[in-house]
């Protein structure tokens, strides 16, 4: 593997410096919740909102690597804590992202309206966004911190939303294409073919193909992908129709799960041994020898003396992999945003083929070969419509009116996987296995959701009132085709009444004043990794009167633009009760049953800020900060009133939900020279629930540079440089990769990427 020098950075940022996009003083203010009227290439602070908003446009985008995942751009909007473990945010395993100490499993995400799911690693009810459409292609995101519009299709939303909404294709045929080259010998190229208008005012499309392979920045092994987007826009008279189609195949070999004390005995560099086989063996042949694996099949001549540096058969395996393949297509139609009564309607299809791949030497092959493949395995079909209508009834405000079906149809396997030989590999983990030995488990699952809202928007001069509630009946089915030690059964979750109040208040122009209120209950999933069914059956039947997760969220705060200056400051008060708990039983890689149970509540509360300037000469600034404390307000106790583990969480802080998270920017953009240089800072985060266990506190800066030419005419060329973690930092990206413990240490954590430089060379024909 390769590195770039930093010297192309460092000069190209020598001449040009960055900055942040921010709202214009006269662009113009949201008009709705749902479709807010927002040029493509600024941010927007809100502006018009009754709740804690932010959006990002398409220059923000463009100032990045290509091909970063959208999560990792919305890192710099107040209180957003993101994570990953690779340069781009996109690797899966490591991704992470929390808003108010809420986790993403408890935060909703949505593409042009259509559900991605609830975050999870496991696939079990949508896709990363990072699949779903390439970066290049989004026209802008919407970020509620709180808990997000009524509308969003969303179950999960304890904590907020994260709205992707897709670009139009382009009034006039043209052809976009990039190319970027990089360290671990990234290459990345995404083209793009706009038709235009097929008639003045006519139909449009645009195809995209977009091609990912980069050597994994440590250890050995490539994370691969390759995508395609589609989008076709039709206006018909007063209605606009668009289809939509997204292909994926993701590929990706992971990094190894480390805790403290391997990051203290093996450093930060440490990983996988994906280049020896023969030494994955062998340290497979001392872990059954010494009992350490609990595997039958002994090997004597291997002896009972790891080879060094390893202490245990956990230190590093052989390799691990993640693949996943997603086809996810929708048809909508919509009125002009002018009609008396306004309308929308869309349905959708996804489907996904997953594996989540380990080389565990847990479990032996028949060959007897002390290490097998272990799969968890994914397979969705999922199809939903939702839609709205509403109207200005006068006195009785803007009503509307919506509703959203879904079925999901998902099908959850673990099974394990031969291999023939002790000194070669005869399965690669980028490739999809066949042929299993043994099913351990291998459940479906049916998960039915209906959801409603009711919205009214009442004005009273310079003061604006959101009215409304949403409600849903989620009811799942698990079916054994294969039981093993897990839970069958049906259960649903029903709260047909979260009510959601806002306000506005113009001051005077340019300030505005808002709060509200939003209650929000969350669905319990249906899988064999989360959720009610990840149990045994014993433990299922046991669970009673078990309550759903449920959030009050109470924000106020305020926005001023004035002259070169946006901002905005609010604060925020939650209250999380009925909150869930699987406790692991063993190791968390190991995957025994867990068990579910209430643990009580959590108490929020923080403030979040946020200032953009446009500076003289093509300038521009961009700051954020919050604060948030999160609390748990229950001890864990045992079926005898003593203490789970022996210790109080009672007081303690959240897990993952650092308290301070700052970020800032300067920018610079004329017709010829561009950039950006942002850093951002989070303070420690505990990975243990009574907090004996944290993260020490991290500033990462990173930087783009760039030219832009005109050539042949209208031809436009550009050359840009971008540099990530640009002080080399080591530091722990990811936290919670196998989940947290009461106390102690754990193999839970994953290492940032060091400093990484990318070339990208663009053209619009």
């Amino acid at each position: 593997m390769k590195r770039l020098s930093i010297a192309a950075l460092l000069l190209s940022t020598a001449c040009a410096f960055p900055l942040t996009a921010m709202a214009a003083p006269d662009a113009p203010a949201p008009t709705a919740e749902s479709e807010p009227a927002v040029p493509e290439d600024i941010v927007v602070i809100g502006e018009g909102q009754t709740r804690q908003v932010q959006q990002l446009g398409v220059q923000d985008f463009e100032l990045l690597v290509p091909g970063t995942s959208a999560l990792k751009a919305i890192q710099k909007l107040p209180g957003v804590n993101f994570q990953s473990a690779d340069a781009f945010g996109a690797y899966e395993w490591s991704q992470r992202v929390s808003i108010r100490g809420f986790n993403q499993n408890q935060l909703g995400f949505t593409l042009d309206g259509i559900p991605l799911g609830d975050g999870s690693y496991g696939n079990t009810n949508g896709l990363h966004v990072s699949r779903a459409i390439s970066s290049e292609n989004i026209g802008r995101v919407a970020v509620s911190q709180g808990s997000g519009a009524i509308g969003t299709q969303a179950t999960n939303n304890l904590g907020g939303t994260i709205e992707f909404f897709s670009s139009d294709p382009k009034p006039v045929a043209a052809l976009t294409v990039n190319g970027t080259y990089g360290s671990d010998e990234t290459v990345r190229a995404f083209g793009r073919f706009d038709t235009g208008e097929l008639g003045a005012g006519g139909p449009s499309a645009y195809f995209s193909y977009g091609y990912l392979d980069t050597d994994k920045w440590k250890g050995f092994g490539s994370q691969r992908q390759h995508q395609v987007n589609v989008k076709a826009v039709a206006p018909v008279g007063a209605l606009r129709f668009d289809a939509t189609f997204n292909f994926s195949d993701r590929r990706e070999q992971d990094y190894q799960d480390m805790s403290q004390d391997m990051i203290r005995r093996l450093g930060y560099r440490w990983d996988n041994i994906t280049d020896d086989f023969q030494k994955a063996v062998l340290v497979a042949d001392v872990g059954a020898n010494t009992g350490y694996t609990g595997a039958a099949k002994l090997n004597p001549a291997a002896g009972t003396t790891y080879p060094a540096p390893f202490a245990n058969a956990d230190d590093a395996y052989y390799d691990a992999a993640g693949l996943r393949t997603d086809y996810l297509a929708s048809v909508g139609v919509q009125t002009e945003k002018e009609s008396k009564v306004h309308a929308s309607l869309r349905g959708y299809y996804h489907d996904n083929h997953g594996r989540g791949i380990w080389f565990t030497p847990y479990v032996p092959s028949p060959s007897g070969v002390p290490i097998s493949v272990r799969t968890t395995e994914y397979d969705i079909h999922r199809k939903g419509v939702f839609g709205d209508v509403g109207s200005d009834l006068g006195a009785f405000g803007d009503v509307t009116v919506g509703a959203w079906y879904e079925r999901n149809d998902f099908r959850q396997a673990r099974r394990f996987y031969g291999l023939d030989s002790r000194t070669t590999p005869t399965r690669d983990a980028l490739d999809f296995p066949t042929m299993p030995f043994f099913t351990q488990w291998d459940y479906r699952y049916q998960t039915d959701t209906l959801q409603y809202h009711v919205s009214d928007k009442l004005t009273f001069g310079d003061l604006t009132i959101d009215l409304g509630w949403k409600g849903y009946d989620v009811r799942a089915t698990a079916t054994p085709l294969t039981a093993g030690s897990l839970a069958s059964g049906k259960i649903k979750t029903t709260d047909w009444f979260q009510p959601r109040a806002g306000f506005t208040f113009r001051v005077t122009d340019g300030a505005e004043l808002f709060g509200g209120f939003s209650q929000v209950t969350r669905a319990f999933t249906a899988s064999a990794t989360g959720g009610p069914f990840a149990t045994t059956q014993i433990g299922f039947n046991q669970l009673g009167d078990l309550k759903p997760e449920q959030s009050d969220t109470y924000e106020l705060g305020g926005r001023l633009r004035r002259g070169i200056f946006t901002g905005s400051l609010a604060g925020y008060y939650v209250d999380f009760r009925n909150r869930l708990l699987g406790f692991a039983n063993g190791a968390g890689i190991v995957g025994n049953p867990a068990i579910l149970r209430n643990v009580g509540g959590v108490r929020s509360y923080g403030v979040e800020a946020t200032g953009q300037v446009r500076l003289p000469g093509g300038f521009g600034a961009f700051g954020s900060y919050a604060y948030n404390d999160s609390k748990y307000r229950d001890d864990i106790l045992n079926a005898d009133g003593s203490l789970f583990g022996g210790v109080s969480i009672r007081d303690k802080t959240v897990v993952d939900a650092p308290k301070h998270i700052a970020s800032g920017e300067i920018t610079y953009d004329s017709d010829l020279f561009f950039g950006r240089v942002g850093g951002n800072y989070m303070s420690r985060r505990f990975f243990t629930y009574s907090n004996d266990r944290s993260v020490p506190g991290r500033v990462l800066f990173d930087a783009s540079a760039g030219v832009r030419l005109t050539v042949a005419g209208d031809r436009k060329v550009e050359l840009q440089v971008n540099g990530t973690n640009l002080l080399d930092k080591d530091y722990v990206a990811t936290i919670g990769s196998n989940g947290f413990g009461n106390s102690g240490d754990n193999q839970t954590l994953l290492i940032g990427a060091p400093r990484q430089v990318f070339v990208t060379l663009k053209a619009g024909l």
